[in-house]
């Protein structure tokens, strides 16, 4: 990349420990070019407090600040719980985030006439791929900046000594210098003592938590709700009417008071490491549930078995930051079409970090009682069984009769 025709560039900003230090770098090692911030609003609440004031001040020339919290849950995260995708039970939250924020990033660095886009994101991490695979389906001939990638920085330490020689205000310190990644729909927490898979993770020491309780405080009287989906999307709770927002913020209280979405997991990142994550999804490790029930009334055998080979394929393009791909829209487009009878009611009892299962109803449902019943009926013949067993058992009945006449074991 020739710096020297870099004029203007917009960042994908956070306000975060990257982020803040990456637009005096910039200035000093881009020829004093323009920056542009821009932070997409994906539900990080407080974390959005005094940012504009901040990115003007460490040298930003503008910020926008984009409100894409209702698009993010509904064109990104609802079709991926249509679907049950998860990556190794991780119901990925930051993945999601990506491709919306970077969509955004796009259509203001065309706005704007910027020379390139930068990113703060590490040469260790996934985001770097979201991001950047991102701009190359919605941009491709766009250059992009990943100080990461470039700077003499080697650890969050020195960036905490960078940003304290120019000073740049903080809002985390040494000690609790976790690496996190907070919206709507969840919150991340690497580093410190996390890169120790040895040790637990300090739920119930305050702080630590921040959607949420632990399972032991939570309370000891559980807590019943009712979500009511039409055609796979969650659209009211406790028979409220509710938009996405509401929903999920709704869940996200009730889930996090009764300890739910807690995962501690050491994940495989697409660069090829491990690595340890903890996550708090308390609204969607419920709606995830809640639509999983639904569907065991709603699909058939086939469709059912084959949806989750590919929801896990789904899974891995959106947590590869592949969700602007020709593969991505065709599976969208299939779990669409699976969905048009998963129509109905689910209650789930949340106690102490669990969801239990008390009941779903669905006008679609394909369970018969009087089928399945133990009691007797008119409309199960059980000598039927007979032929059924003779025929499925063919294969292995003549495969048995070889191998007696072949003596083999």
């Amino acid at each position: 990349m020739d710096k020297s025709k870099i004029k203007k560039v917009v960042l994908a900003y956070s306000g975060g420990l990257d982020t803040s230090i990456i637009i005096p770098w910039l200035k000093e090692n881009y020829n004093n070019c323009e920056v542009i911030a821009v932070s997409g609003n994906v539900g990080q609440a407080d974390e959005l407090e005094g940012l504009e004031e901040k990115a003007i001040k460490t040298g930003a020339s503008k910020l926008y600040i984009e409100d894409l919290t209702k698009e993010f849950l509904d064109n990104y995260v609802f079709p991926c719980v249509q679907a049950g995708a998860k990556y190794e039970d991780y119901l990925l939250g930051t993945s999601f985030a990506r491709p919306p924020i970077a969509k955004r990033v796009a259509e203001i660095a065309v706005k704007e006439g910027a020379d390139a886009i930068v990113h703060g994101c590490t040469g260790k991490g996934n985001d770097q791929v979201r991001f950047e695979l991102a701009i190359k389906a919605l941009l491709p001939d766009m250059p992009v900046i990943a100080p990461w990638r470039e700077w003499s920085i080697k650890s969050r330490e020195e960036e905490i000594e960078y940003a304290e020689s120019h000073k740049i205000p903080l809002k985390i310190s040494r000690e609790t210098n976790y690496s996190k990644d907070k919206n709507i729909w969840h919150l991340s927490h690497e580093g410190l003592d996390l890169e120790d898979p040895a040790n637990e993770p300090k739920y119930n020491t305050p702080g630590f938590l921040e959607m949420g309780v632990s399972p032991e405080q939570a309370p000891d009287k559980p807590t019943y709700i009712t979500i009511h989906f039409e055609k796979g999307i969650p659209v009211s709770l406790d028979g409220k009417e509710t938009d996405s927002v509401e929903l999920v913020t709704a869940l996200n209280k009730l889930g996090g008071e009764n300890g739910i979405g807690l995962l501690d997991i050491v994940e495989n990142r697409l660069v090829g490491m491990k690595c340890r994550g903890v996550y708090e999804t308390p609204g969607g490790t419920i709606l995830y549930k809640a639509h999983e029930v639904l569907e065991t009334l709603t699909l058939d055998k086939e469709t059912a078995h084959y949806k989750s080979l590919v929801a896990q394929k789904l899974a891995e393009l959106v947590y590869n930051g592949q969700w602007f791909s020709p593969l991505t829209k065709a599976i969208l487009a299939f779990v669409k079409s699976t969905q048009e009878t998963v129509t109905g009611d689910v209650t789930l009892k949340l106690y102490k970090g669990n969801m239990i299962n008390a009941g779903v109803t669905s006008p679609y449902s394909l369970y018969d009682p009087e089928i399945a019943t133990f009691d007797e009926d008119d409309v199960y013949n059980q000598a039927d069984a007979t032929g059924f067993i003779n025929l499925f058992g063919l294969p292995t009945k003549v495969y048995a009769k070889m191998k007696k006449k072949a003596g083999l074991d």
